[in-house]
């Protein structure tokens, strides 16, 4: 099937060629540029969830799918997890929690490998993206893992950003580096019937506050449960509020700017391969003669 037959069948909602068309473009077939090449603009909001492992972001996920859903909604969900450096495959590929859409026709899940991505998000992930858009969901959901550059490039990908927090986090609010503060629209703080949660909440809300960022309004702060579904009302409510009135500014031409610049890098690394460096780097230390500067100044 070529790229113009799938790109008819995923205008007609058809999940199958959907799938297909986001494995051509992660193995990057023939082809798959110029497919990407034909889409057409979209207005569809993607939302971000970033946060440290453990504090229940495909939990909270899952509530959201049933709120959207509930609601009437199509919604697509992007789960990006950490990869094995040796294979690139997932680690956590699963996603029990969210077992129950799978069967959904009006939900799409998709598990990404970050495939050895320095930020933490897959390669492809704008890609994938764009073709969600194309195959006309109402609401795109990234989820990423919450490591290392990772919640700076949601913000980057995302018309809005959640990131998720559980109360045992206090010392890391002390510590929460900058750039987290600037990249959240909505703080969440999961597991709120813990011991010390609305301490938590009130730390991190006096962080928040106008006088201390460099945010116009204070960054809402939620209380939620998502095991229970409590307070993802609350979230969503926000988060909707949020997503109507995200709108073109100088931000998101800087945004588009990066990756515009992260695609061109792409191309321009494209011949280059892992594997056959790794190979060429162990013949060279047989040899006694390796020097990563000068390995690299010969490419």
């Amino acid at each position: 099937m070529n790229w113009q037959e799938l790109l008819q069948q995923i205008a007609q909602h058809n999940i199958k060629a959907l799938a297909r068309s986001i494995s051509l473009v992660e193995n990057e077939l023939p082809g798959y540029e110029i497919m990407l090449q034909s889409l057409p603009a979209s207005s569809t909001k993607i939302t971000g969830v970033t946060g440290p492992p453990g504090a229940g972001k495909s939990t909270l996920v899952d509530a959201m799918i049933g709120f959207w859903v509930n609601a009437g909604k199509k919604v697509a969900v992007l789960c990006v997890d950490p990869s094995s450096p040796f294979n690139l495959g997932a680690v956590l590929g699963d996603r029990i929690r969210m077992s129950d859409w799978y069967t959904n026709p009006n939900v799409y899940i998709r598990s990404l490998a970050t495939r050895g991505s320095m930020g933490g998000l897959h390669p492809k992930i704008i890609e994938i993206t764009d073709l969600l858009k194309f195959a006309q969901f109402d609401h795109i959901i990234v989820e990423t893992v919450g490591v290392g550059q990772s919640e700076i490039e949601i913000a980057g990908l995302a018309d809005v950003t959640v990131v998720v927090m559980v109360p045992e986090a206090g010392d890391e609010v002390q510590t929460m580096k900058a750039g987290l503060m600037e990249i959240a629209d909505v703080f969440v703080v999961n597991k709120a019937d813990r011991p010390d949660a609305d301490l938590f909440v009130n730390n991190l809300r006096q962080m928040l506050a106008p006088a201390f960022s460099k945010h116009y309004n204070e960054v809402p702060v939620v209380k939620t449960i998502a095991s229970q579904k409590e307070g993802v009302k609350e979230l969503m409510d926000i988060v909707n509020h949020q997503l109507q009135k995200a709108h073109v500014n100088d931000n998101t031409f800087w945004l588009l700017a990066e990756r515009a610049f992260y695609l061109i890098e792409q191309k321009r690394m494209k011949g280059i391969d892992k594997a056959v460096l790794k190979k060429e780097i162990e013949e060279l230390f047989k040899q006694g003669e390796f020097n990563l500067y000068k390995f690299i100044a010969d490419k």
